[in-house]
């Protein structure tokens, strides 16, 4: 549910509940390209007919209108996780946008007060939200979809206590954008469990990652060192950031997710070394993929959530407006070939032993902004 306090923020409301019931149709009225098209469609029309002007960001509005248009083009490939990936993105930050513009000045105004009521109304809906969405049923959803939900669902309550954190910290009307994300990644959630997807072949064995998730870790900590530890600063803040996602969801036993972050953590780390592809390089990664293309296309398994990153990679190094692929893109693509298909088939096994440390530990926890 979203919370609007206009009378055109409150009509917005009704418009946006009557899309989410035509969303909740059953499977044999709207499939679930069909769904997800007609989200991204609803979020283009949106920025339509309310153009976002955001202080400080005079391309918000272009660039959330381009990322839309590259999740249809997306689904237009054949793509679908990315372009549910895509639209993940653009949920988060357009309803940040959104709830900020729309109660940004009144909650400036109230002060602390106003924010409060707003913050509490919030936390009772997005309570009711992970009640709903315990409650979901996936026995029959490639693991691809459930991964994407479970690491939207779990960033929701950070979102809303970071919001509290920054109103606290340096005035009202700083939190109110992370509510707005808040409400974006439940309403992704929402969407990906209300998919009429079926998985393809057996299950997906889903375990615990920690004997993987310290293992990067170590590396992770081990490879931070100057010059690179300056030069790659935001790529660490990224790879961290994603680490202790999936560390989060690993200890909420919610693995489907762990193992998507787990992932991007995994191609994070490889993007540090990866070097620049020439030519003959390049040639030879569009025949890997198309290998793995083929090794996933015959498997008899649920293998969905690899195929998000070979769907990415695939993407990545064939734009559909023809335009080349920057050096970046191609070392992307050739970490998820390398390091992140080879990691995701190696998490299907039985885990490792963890490791033991003799000795007395001490557990330091770094208190940090969730996610950066």
């Amino acid at each position: 549910m979203l919370v609007w306090g206009s009378a055109a923020g409150r009509r917005r409301a009704r418009q946006v509940g009557a899309l989410l019931a035509i969303a909740a149709l059953p499977a044999m009225a709207q499939d679930a390209p069909s769904q997800i098209r007609a989200e991204i469609q609803r979020l283009q029309r949106s920025l339509k007919d309310q153009p976002l002007a955001m202080q400080g960001m005079p391309s918000a509005n272009s660039d959330t209108e381009r990322d839309l248009k590259s999740a249809l083009d997306a689904l237009d490939a054949g793509h679908l996780y990315v372009g549910l990936e895509t639209l993940l993105r653009v949920e988060d930050f357009l309803q940040g946008a959104r709830f900020a513009a729309e109660r940004g000045a009144e909650i400036k105004k109230g002060g602390m007060p106003a924010f409060q009521a707003t913050w509490d109304k919030q936390s009772l809906e997005l309570t009711a939200f992970h009640r709903e969405f315990q409650a979901a049923s996936w026995s029959h959803a490639p693991a691809a979809v459930r991964a994407l939900a479970e690491a939207a669902a779990t960033r929701v309550t950070p979102l809303l206590e970071g919001g509290l954190g920054f109103a606290t910290a340096t005035g009202p009307q700083d939190g109110v954008f992370y509510l707005g994300e808040a409400q974006g990644e439940a309403q992704f959630a929402r969407l990906c469990a209300r998919l009429p997807l079926r998985r393809k072949g057996a299950p997906l064995p889903l375990r615990s990652l920690l004997p993987e998730l310290e293992s990067l870790q170590a590396k992770t900590n081990a490879a931070y060192q100057p010059p690179r530890s300056v030069e790659l600063h935001p790529r660490f803040i990224a790879l961290n950031s994603t680490l202790k996602m999936a560390q989060e969801l690993d200890a909420a036993q919610l693995y489907a997710g762990a193992l998507y972050e787990y992932l991007e953590a995994t191609r994070h780390y490889g993007m540090l070394a990866m070097a620049p592809l020439a030519d003959a390089g390049k040639a030879a990664l569009k025949k890997d993929m198309a290998a793995a293309r083929q090794k996933l296309d015959t498997a008899k398994d649920d293998n969905s959530v690899a195929l998000i990153f070979l769907e990415r990679a695939e993407a990545q190094t064939a734009h559909p407006d023809g335009s080349p692929a920057s050096a970046d893109e191609w070392r992307s693509a050739r970490v998820i070939v390398d390091q992140v298909l080879p990691a995701y088939f190696a998490a299907r096994k039985p885990a490792s032993p963890l490791r033991q440390v003799a000795g007395n530990t001490v557990n330091i926890t770094l208190v940090r902004w969730p996610y950066t």
